[in-house]
């Protein structure tokens, strides 16, 4: 029997044996939380308030690294969840059967902790699969290939614009770092890392690069132009005052700090675990135009004005980037990554994106790729997207998360969307939740450095060794 198959009979039996065990009830007379295994060895939670209203929950949360503690979530923060609980919401989720780029174990054993809620307390009368971070990407798959799971689906700064595009884009701006900041003789490996010491080492190297950059007008420059290649945006962390519009300085610090923390895990620890997966580099940057990527970057002004300040040539630095020796991906690992971490765009039910403006980590941009993908596969109508002003990755208030939850409630009970304005969206934040923010505005990303999904052809014909491959991918 095929791994695949063996596991999807595990988990069917293991719902079976739960269903035959308990008595299932529509509603539970106290609040109740359960705790277990899935066959796959992922953990699972499940939180039941004591008046359940018959729509249960299914949260993805975001991205763990290998080694770090992975328990099962149900809910991305304790003061969102007491506001479902308290209205009456069913809460669940797992921890993935393995930490890092886990999306291929994910998605399973989410649909298997909903087998699980089922086995326990009965069918829901509705599911919502919700999620952040990489939790919006676990969410977007379920939607895009299990659609008769989910009522419909809701991504909280998800990293929608899907695998190939993500690794792409980190690849170049540490490609432009190492060109700008290192020299052509440096010795810096952004691919094809062995193991978690070495890319450890790898970032170190970059590290000290960048730190070093940061000391002078044109090293701070150079930066600027690596983080604009990511849009990387100058208010990033909101602890921090919001620059003036002009005030280059300022924002240049705050990319610099977002890069370093680019640097420090995602662009190599996370690449190096990620690429382990997928069988080799699934990123590549031959025949990519650094000068015309910049030009549509919203930090193209600043990048034009720190480099004037410098008194350096950003024509020159384009051209050596442009000149540079590229990155070529592995056929393989590609292949890969489009079975397991690229969008189709077709959606079968309702989707609404959220996504704090200042995002360092996925940036806002992400929503025009998903946009993109959702408009040629003839599924725009079913997607909407909100924003909100402000800045760090998934800086959301429990109010702004539980409008954005009720929104999507509201379309699927009515067919239509209405009230996803960000005027609707505060009103309702503030009602679910009168001490926490409601910082809903609207905002128009623009487009994504290098988007990539299953609903462009030429995307795929791009990639590297597109010759001989499938035209349509073969979902696990």
């Amino acid at each position: 029997m095929p791994h695949r198959t063996r596991r999807r009979t595990l988990t069917a039996l293991a719902a079976l044996l739960l269903a035959a065990s308990l008595t299932p009830t529509a509603r539970a007379a106290e609040a109740v939380r359960v705790e277990g295994t899935l066959p796959s060895g992922a953990a699972y939670v499940i939180d039941m308030p004591d008046s359940w209203n018959g729509t249960v929950l299914l949260y993805s949360h975001g991205y763990t690294p290998v080694g770090v503690p992975n328990p099962a979530r149900d809910a991305p923060d304790d003061a969102t969840k007491s506001l479902l609980m308290k209205q009456g919401y069913a809460l669940t989720g797992s921890s993935y059967a393995t930490a890092g780029w886990a999306v291929a174990d994910a998605v399973p054993d989410q649909l298997a902790t909903l087998d699980a809620f089922t086995g326990r307390f009965g069918a829901a009368r509705r599911t919502l699969a919700w999620g952040t971070s990489y939790g919006g990407l676990v969410t977007t798959m379920i939607a895009e290939r299990h659609p008769d799971r989910v009522s419909g689906t809701l991504s909280m700064c998800g990293l929608v614009q899907g695998g190939v595009a993500t690794w792409n884009s980190m690849l170049d701006t540490a490609f432009a770092l190492r060109t700008l900041l290192g020299g052509t003789g440096s010795d810096i490996r952004l691919t094809g890392l062995r193991d978690t010491a070495d890319a450890a080492a790898q970032a170190a190297a970059m590290t000290e690069l960048v730190e070093r950059a940061q000391t002078t007008a044109t090293g701070r420059a150079r930066i600027a132009l690596a983080a604009a290649l990511y849009d990387v945006p100058g208010w990033n962390d909101d602890a921090v005052p919001r620059p003036a519009p002009a005030d280059w300085d300022a924002q240049q610090a705050g990319q610099y700090r977002a890069v370093v923390g680019l640097i420090g895990l995602p662009a190599f620890v996370w690449r190096q675990e990620a690429e382990r997966r997928a069988g080799g580099n699934m990123s590549w940057n031959t025949g990519v135009d650094y000068p015309a990527m910049l030009r549509k970057s919203p930090n193209s002004k600043e990048v034009s004005e720190l480099y004037r300040e410098a008194g350096r040539s950003l024509r020159t630095d384009l051209g050596d980037l442009n000149r540079a020796a590229r990155v070529v991906a592995d056929r393989q690992a590609v292949d890969w990554m489009d079975r397991t971490s690229v969008f189709t765009g077709r959606l079968r039910g309702p989707q609404l994106d959220i996504h704090t403006t200042g995002d360092p980590l996925i940036p806002v941009q992400a929503e025009s790729a998903h946009r993109r993908a959702a408009t040629a596969a003839g599924s725009a109508a079913l997607l909407r997207q909100g924003y909100v002003g402000n800045a760090g990755h998934c800086t959301f208030s429990p109010g702004e998360q539980v409008a954005a939850l009720h929104t999507l409630e509201d379309r699927i009970a009515s067919g239509h969307w209405r009230g996803a304005d960000p005027a609707s969206l505060n009103a309702r934040a503030r009602a679910a939740d009168p001490a926490s923010a409601a910082r809903y505005t609207p905002y128009e990303p623009g487009p994504y450095p290098r988007p990539y999904d299953l609903a462009h052809p030429r995307d795929r014909q791009r990639s590297p060794g597109h010759a001989g491959r499938r035209t349509s991918p073969g979902w696990p």
